[in-house]
């Protein structure tokens, strides 16, 4: 034990100790043993009985004496001042200030061995080393299991390492555990920017690469059940429907489908009737004429089409249709037999053979012309949804796979959206999470889970955003409402979210405060500090002033898995294992020969 001062003054939790000249040294060897001397955020021990209290060191001054004997003289002594986390009983490290030293009580460094322990690992072989404290390059390791059945926050502004740290976060985590956990968790990675696609992570058979591409040609698609597609709630989503009229619309659509859907040939039936519904109405409607063109361009029926076009409306005398021949001899629709003669063959001989989005299309223009011939709904307010509908299913098809099963998916999945519009993006993230909500919340078949699935999701401002001009407040609402349902009660059913963003302060206050465990590297910005002060108690005064000027690849650890917020240098991966977000060499670009 070396002894390196004494307590001179005890405030509370305001600790003075007097150090003794012989101990300003940034290492002391004794016994074979490394010691870190006495600075800023190191920690040492103060001997009270037959416990020691273990206190960090948050300041330093020199205090100036002249002596009474001779006034020329001064006599400087350094003084630091340190707060007490802790103690050491019976060789193990218990949190929390339960003991406090007396004046005079003697001040020594603790061993390498302790200070890891004070940490929260007893050593740094259980093979979870993520990287080295800065103070003392003493190798960090991550209690997993007290870290990932929570929830993770990863921030720091662009350039600060925060990309390295996920990707080492969850590289070490594969890499060790990974047979472990298979059939037993899952992992799905919500990539915008394409950073993760190549060899990041984890390699073999048990991860799977989906790259979504709404330009171009379609490469991978993300499959959701039909069950999950025709769903009131689902569809309002992914059609930004009004609460008042075009949900209840979208609402009446889905019921129809599902009560009729186990029928034989149902839709086939419904077209047909639908067609006659309009031409045999007692008071027609002339917006139904284009309603059924859309309906028959769907369809891709030139015979359909083509009869179609011969219809006109009659506005001027009697309120009927009619159909106008080649010798312009004009055929009236008064009265249903004229529907059978005129049209019904051409209608019945219809093959609809359409997929998913296709018949989406079609039931809304076979819903809306059903609805306007009985006086249900008014056009003008249906027709902004099937416009929005045509526009969707265009980016949609190309992104998203409607199957009777979905294929069960791998240890690790990481989902590309790089190639996607930003529309696109932040509406195929919340399919994505919804999806995964739904069908864990399925799985899960006792308490606590026998089972948990992992949602990681990369600069996670892009959906989890309170600020957006480019959306209606009803689908921000729902978008914010479904991650705050998954932050406030995933944990119950084993499902965790793990959150890297540049701007914090940007996401929902309500998510942000229910995350457990931080990452915070180098942050600059007035709100994001102020949220992260204001959001994180386990952050200690200390801790909150280094935030803006840490160095890359360096965080601040904390949260409710650590016993102490620490100061953290993540170990640098190989480059061909690190995340495509490296900045441009400008020295080697522009010195390199054309």
């Amino acid at each position: 034990m070396i002894n390196v001062g004494e307590v001179i003054a005890v405030d509370g939790t305001k600790i003075s100790i007097k150090i003794f000249d012989e101990s300003n040294l940034d290492s002391i060897y004794w016994n074979g043993k490394k010691y870190n001397g006495v600075s800023i955020r190191e920690y040492i021990a103060i001997r009270r009985g037959f416990r020691d209290i273990v206190c960090v060191v948050q300041g330093e001054y020199l205090d100036e004496r002249r002596l009474i004997e001779d006034p020329n003289k001064v006599l400087y002594l350094r003084k630091v001042e340190v707060k007490p986390v802790g103690y050491f009983e019976d060789g193990k490290f218990f949190e929390g200030v339960k003991h406090l030293p007396m004046i005079k009580d003697g001040a020594h460094l603790l061993p390498d061995e302790d200070v890891i322990k004070i940490y929260g690992s007893s050593s740094a072989k259980d093979g979870f080393t993520i990287g080295k404290t800065v103070s003392s390059g003493l190798p960090i390791s991550l209690p997993w299991h007290k870290l990932f059945n929570t929830h993770i926050g990863i921030f720091g502004n662009t350039g600060s390492g925060k990309s390295n740290s996920l990707t080492q976060l969850y590289t070490v985590l594969f890499k060790e555990k990974s047979e472990q956990m298979k059939g037993k968790s899952k992992f799905l990675f919500i990539d915008f920017n394409g950073e993760y696609t190549q060899n990041q992570l984890l390699d073999g058979a048990e991860k799977k690469v989906l790259k979504l591409r709404s330009k171009g040609e379609p490469q991978d698609r993300f499959q959701l059940t039909h069950d999950e597609f025709w769903n009131a709630e689902t569809l309002s989503v992914l059609l930004q429907a009004t609460p008042n009229t075009q949900r209840p619309f979208l609402v009446r659509l889905t019921k129809g489908r599902c009560k009729y859907n186990e029928n034989e040939n149902s839709l086939r039936d419904y077209f047909r009737l639908t067609f006659k519904a309009v031409f045999t109405s007692a008071s027609p409607r002339p917006e139904c004429l284009e309603l059924l063109k859309g309906v028959a361009r769907i369809a891709d029926d030139a015979a359909l089409s083509g009869r179609l076009a011969t219809i006109v409306f009659n506005n001027a005398r009697d309120q009927k249709w009619f159909m106008l021949t080649e010798q312009r001899v004009t055929t009236y629709f008064d009265k249903p037999e004229r529907y059978t003669q005129s049209l019904q063959g051409t209608v019945e001989n219809v093959s609809l053979e359409l997929d998913a989005f296709e018949e989406l299309l079609l039931r809304i223009q076979l819903r809306l012309t059903n609805d306007l011939v009985r006086n249900y709904v008014q056009f003008e307010h249906i027709q902004p949804l099937l416009s929005r509908a045509t526009a969707a299913v265009v980016y949609l098809r190309k992104v998203v796979a409607v199957v009777d099963a979905v294929e069960e998916l791998p240890l690790l999945t990481i989902v590309s959206l790089k190639r996607c519009e930003t529309p696109i993006k932040k509406l195929v993230a919340l399919l994505i999470a919804k999806h995964c909500y739904g069908r864990h919340g399925v799985n899960v078949s006792q308490s606590p889970p026998n089972c948990t699935f992992h949602l990681i999701v990369d600069e996670a401002h892009n959906i989890l955003s309170e600020q957006s001009a480019r959306e209606h407040e009803v689908w921000r609402d729902y978008r914010l409402e479904l991650f705050e349902e998954i932050i406030k009660e995933g944990r119950k059913i084993g499902m965790f979210l793990t959150l890297a963003s540049q701007r914090p302060a940007d996401i929902s206050p309500t998510i942000i405060s229910q995350l457990h465990n931080f990452f915070i590297h180098r942050l600059v910005n007035d709100r994001d500090l102020f949220l992260m002060e204001n959001t994180i108690n386990t952050l200690d005064h200390l801790s909150k002033s280094q935030i803006p000027n840490l160095a890359k690849g360096c965080c601040i650890v904390t949260g409710t898995s650590f016993d102490l917020p620490m100061t953290v240098q993540f170990d640098q991966l190989p480059k061909e294992r690190k995340p495509d977000s490296d900045d441009v060499d400008l020295m080697k670009l522009w010195n390199q020969n054309d």
